[in-house]
């Protein structure tokens, strides 16, 4: 009687296990259907792979504690990675591509495309979402995005294995999606250079080239006590307390505006000149973090308010970061912030 009994619930448990598959195939088969972009529910999203075929690719990785990661290398920026599951939400299709236009549309996304894949958190019983077990990332979709139709309101897509490409878009968005799919590292890259607040600070130098006389080092105690000093190490006593407080304060949310790595010519001829500044944070780890500067030249027609030709311009700079890695552009308002000179400090009457 028993052994009947252990045959019977065997047989109930295979037969549900066979069932929680076959429902399990039957949505896997529905998810691959040559018009199902759309991402349901982009928090099980565990990564996103996009290629060119400029041999371009991107890697963006969710971390454990819900941080993105790029190539296994670079933060992700947030807006950028919000953007695009916000995109994987809502892509909608708007139309298939005709017949007449079906060839030509296929041979385009051929030559120019971002192939994409996009891998999820899935279990592999899943009973109507209640009983849900053994997870594991499972690649779910693989597309190909092209460029803009002709009235720039859509966007070329093809899923990997059809041949019936489709007309994408976002509902209440005018223009197109393609440009959210980009295989460019630097489109993905966190942008901040400097993202301290004060009790994370232990440190700070500043050093001008053209006058050394401007150069300090800042020294933070218990972010109560603080000390000023010239750059050759001599103490600076009489110095606003509340503008060291303001000064460290504004190292939470320093940025970059694009990077120019691609471009190793410029590199060259800026990075080979004598800096105009350097900035330096020492964290609560000793690690120390770097920004050199070099001032950028104005065009050849601009003048300032009085009328005067400019030598350089006014509002953006050259740098380099993360150990001079990186060229980068700054905004000149960004960094006026943390560019102060040492008499900033002393000078009652200066704001």
């Amino acid at each position: 009687m028993k052994k009947n009994r252990r045959a019977l619930i065997i047989t109930v448990l295979l037969a549900l296990l066979a069932a929680v598959l076959v429902i399990n195939n039957s949505r896997n088969a529905f998810n691959g259907k040559d018009r199902n972009f759309a991402v349901n529910d982009t928090s099980n999203i565990t990564r996103i792979f996009l290629a060119d075929k400029s041999n371009r690719i991107c890697n963006l990785h969710r971390e454990a504690d819900g941080s993105w990661k790029l190539n296994d290398k670079y933060a992700v920026m947030g807006e950028t990675k919000d953007g695009m599951l916000k995109t994987l939400l809502n892509i909608t299709v708007k139309t298939p591509v005709s017949k007449a236009a079906r060839n030509t549309v296929i041979s385009l996304l051929s030559a120019k495309s971002v192939k994409v894949e996009i891998y999820q958190r899935v279990y592999r019983i899943n009973l109507f979402d209640k009983i849900k077990l053994f997870p594991h990332e499972k690649r779910t979709r693989t597309y190909y995005v092209g460029d803009a139709t002709m009235d720039n309101r859509g966007t070329y897509m093809l899923m990997e294995g059809s041949e019936q490409p489709y007309v994408v878009y976002i509902p209440s968005f005018r223009g197109f999606v393609s440009a959210r799919y980009s295989a460019l590292e630097q489109d993905w890259r966190d942008r901040n250079i400097f993202s301290f607040k004060l009790p994370d600070i232990k440190a700070v130098e500043v050093q001008f080239s053209e006058n050394p006389a401007w150069s300090f080092q800042l020294q933070n105690s218990n972010n109560r006590n603080f000390s000023l000093a010239t750059v050759t190490g001599a103490p600076v006593t009489d110095f606003d307390t509340l503008k060291v407080i303001d000064f460290l304060g504004s190292f939470r949310n320093i940025s970059l505006e694009s990077f120019l790595d691609d471009d190793k010519a410029l590199r060259d001829s800026i990075t080979t000149r004598v800096p105009t500044a350097s900035i330096s944070v020492v964290d609560l780890n000793e690690t120390k973090h770097t920004v050199t500067l070099w001032k950028k030249k104005a065009p050849a027609d601009a003048i300032d308010l009085d009328e005067k030709p400019l030598m350089y311009d006014p509002d953006r700079m050259f740098a380099t970061i993360n150990g001079g890695k990186d060229f980068v552009m700054v905004q000149s308002y960004t960094f006026d912030r943390i560019m102060r000179k040492l008499e900033w400090f002393t000078d009652k009457e200066m704001r």
